[in-house]
């Protein structure tokens, strides 16, 4: 399938706004990213700004609650942008989504970032948080048999991550993880990779770049912590949906962890979106990015229920 058309309009926009997702510095690249317009989020109920605490010091973290009874279920969100990029704001319009249409508490993590905070510091955020969400479940709402982890690309990662990382230390108790092109392993070689490498949004280079930023050195590229697909054991994960787009160095490593997965014995639904770029998700000028979030919230009412 060719290129979509809005993708295909996003990318020009991106190239009109002079944004490379490479730099020579780290903040460089989210000083451009700053001025970039996002779309206005649909109303929730209640949203709030905090902070709780986390092993490097606190993290920020912003609640939505669409209203209703509970206790509801939660889905605990890590924002893409390779760990070096992204933030609470970035990953707003999908959170109030997704908090509306499956009927779920949101905490969206503002873990640390890279260059600043190497690896595993993300990962220890996210699972940091996870905790929390558990530990404090009745205050925000919430009912801790029911809490669901997931994330876009580099979020995709340490959703994936948190659930291992759950499942080995025994809690918290998991129930779905929300895998939307993750970054899954450091290797880099898939088909998808060298057929996507350049031109899409999403390039090698900037893979390279953010990978770069994020490990301290290539050997922990290895960890599981940092490429999920290395664990030796993924029985006994959650239920999954992974979602992947065509045109998106990212989309074979995705699929492959979906397939590892199901062979298993972990229940998996894998969507690709054809035609689709890297970060088509939640994005407000693709209605495919639109399609995804309602996909995605059915799969998180159901898995919540």
């Amino acid at each position: 399938m060719t290129l979509n058309p809005q993708a295909k309009a996003v990318i020009d926009v991106f190239s009109q706004f002079g944004i490379t997702l490479t730099g020579p510095s780290a903040q460089a690249v989210r000083d451009q990213l700053a001025g970039f317009p996002r779309p206005e989020g649909e109303p929730v109920a209640s949203v709030v700004d905090r902070t709780i605490p986390g092993p490097g010091g606190e993290i920020p973290v912003r609640i939505y609650d669409p209203g209703g009874p509970g206790p509801k279920g939660a889905l605990v969100w890590f924002h893409g942008g390779g760990w070096v990029i992204g933030n609470l704001d970035g990953a707003d319009f999908g959170c109030r989504m997704m908090a509306n249409a499956a009927g779920v508490v949101v905490v969206s993590v503002d873990y640390r970032l890279a260059p600043e905070a190497k690896f595993p510091a993300a990962a220890a955020d996210s699972f940091a948080a996870t905790k929390w969400v558990a530990g404090n479940a009745a205050s925000i709402g919430v009912d801790p048999a029911r809490i669901a982890v997931g994330g876009d690309s580099a979020g995709g990662n340490l959703a994936a991550v948190v659930a291992q990382l759950a499942k080995a230390a025994g809690a918290p108790a998991i129930t779905f993880q929300l895998l939307v092109y993750p970054v899954t392993d450091y290797a880099s070689n898939t088909a998808s990779y060298r057929d996507n490498a350049d031109g899409y949004l999403l390039t090698r280079e900037s893979m390279e770049w953010f990978w770069g930023h994020y490990l301290s050195s290539p050997a922990e590229g290895a960890d599981p912590k940092a490429s999920p697909a290395r664990a030796k054991d993924l029985s006994g994960l959650p239920r999954a949906l992974v979602i992947t787009a065509q045109y998106d160095p990212l989309r074979d490593e995705g699929e492959a962890y979906a397939g590892a997965l199901s062979e298993a014995g972990v229940p998996v639904t894998a969507i690709r979106f054809n035609g689709q770029i890297h970060a088509f998700f939640a994005n407000g000028a693709i209605d495919d990015g639109l399609a995804a979030v309602r996909i995605a919230s059915d799969h998180l009412k159901r898995a919540l229920a």
